[in-house]
């Protein structure tokens, strides 16, 4: 089902973005951005606190809009690869929850090229005492 662009907010939490790309259970939200150029969330229509808290048909709707997402901003953008992931909980870096797959195209030119999700955590001062 897919809708013109325009802007959507949760109800019960206040999330809420420019859809960019929609079909029946999930929204791709994007906002202007200045650094991470493409950049965007993929957020169920229906609140959920976390990606554990979402159904099969969900599960489903957001695989379908990822795929849609990669092409559309490989279309626009070419970048040549992509950061995806989510965040749980406030310990994990979750701000606003609602549940919301990052979807974060990479380009060979930035200064942090090459460097993945993994990266920040593996740096020495995020070493756990024990």
């Amino acid at each position: 089902m897919p809708e013109a662009p325009g802007t959507w907010r949760c109800p019960k939490c206040g999330m809420a973005g420019r859809v960019t790309l929609a079909n029946e259970l999930c929204l791709f939200l994007q906002e202007p951005q200045r650094v991470l150029v493409g950049s965007g969330l993929i957020v169920p229509r229906a609140h959920r606190p976390t990606l554990f808290d979402l159904d099969a048909d969900e599960w489903a709707a957001t695989h379908s809009l990822l795929r849609q997402a990669r092409e559309l901003l490989d279309g626009l953008h070419r970048p040549q690869g992509y950061n995806v992931g989510w965040n749980v909980g406030a310990t994990a870096g979750q701000e606003i929850f609602h549940a919301h797959l990052h979807v974060i195209p990479r380009f060979e030119d930035e200064p942090l090229a090459g460097k993945g999700i993994r990266y920040w955590l593996k740096q020495p001062g995020n070493a756990r005492p024990g």
